[in-house]
């Protein structure tokens, strides 16, 4: 008759819950992971698939029982890693939401807003068709498949331990984080520059003939300026945003490196 003690148990659900509750954390944070159109129950069954395929290549576990308080502060703590790293990433669809709302200011589309379930509240239309252009890209890219490989390998950079993590972790995503405005700056240079020129002309134009009307003339040709050099940018948007990712994915290995730095 097999006999299993209630310490064997604890073990056997740590080594299945300890890596669920990091990729869970990961799964609820992530990019396209998190998108609300997925339904929770398919996240879970997500969750359960990877940590059924990658459980057997991971590094041996610490013997914790689950149920005990070092157990739950080693539970939270893996569920701070996966949060920590999908964030990392998401930053960096953070620095094209920046772009796209300063695409609409400068277009004067700013007014142009829907409900975005993603973030629950109002997103300009030319938001959320960057947003849009940089998720297919990020698909196109692999970018799910490479955020699920970093997944795998956090277990080797930074093992599930009852030692807590480095605080050199949570300055370097401190650090990519600060980047987070220059670089949707630096992605929406082309069409602020383009606009800024064109607002200048409009207002040489405004002194030359002072009966015009700058109002009914101005806006729609700041819409069809805009409109143009976005259709002209968007060829050289992917590699722009291409960078991104990568700059995204490098900032997470660091802070993987650094949060296992003792």
């Amino acid at each position: 008759m097999l006999n299993v003690t209630s310490a064997q148990l604890d073990l056997w659900l740590g080594l299945f819950i300890f890596p669920l509750a990091r990729i869970l954390g990961l799964l609820s944070m992530a990019p396209v992971f998190n998108n609300a159109a997925m339904p929770r129950r398919t996240r879970l069954m997500l969750g359960l698939a990877i940590a059924l395929a990658v459980g057997p290549a991971l590094p041996p576990l610490p013997s914790i029982p689950i149920g005990s308080w070092q157990g739950i502060a080693v539970l939270a703590q893996q569920i701070l890693i996966g949060l920590v790293m999908g964030f990392a990433v998401r930053l960096v669809f953070a620095a094209i939401d920046i772009a796209g709302e300063l695409f609409g200011l400068q277009m004067g589309l700013s007014f142009a807003v829907f409900y975005d379930p993603n973030g629950s509240g109002q997103t300009p239309v030319i938001t959320e068709f960057v947003a849009l252009v940089a998720t297919l890209l990020y698909l196109a890219m692999n970018g799910h498949l490479l955020m699920l490989s970093a997944l795998a390998e956090s277990f080797t950079l930074l093992p599930v331990s009852a030692q807590p993590i480095a605080s050199k972790g949570l300055w370097a995503l401190l650090a990519s984080a600060a980047g987070v405005f220059s670089s949707g700056l630096l992605l929406s240079l082309p069409l602020v520059a383009a606009l800024l020129i064109a607002n200048i002309a409009l207002g040489v134009l405004s002194r030359i003939a002072p009966t015009l009307n700058l109002f009914a003339v101005g806006f729609p040709v700041t819409l069809t300026a805009g409109f143009i050099v976005l259709d002209l940018s968007l060829p050289f948007l992917g590699t722009a945003i291409g960078r991104l990712y990568d700059q995204g994915f490098a900032n997470l290995g660091v802070i993987l490196r650094a949060s296992g730095a003792g």
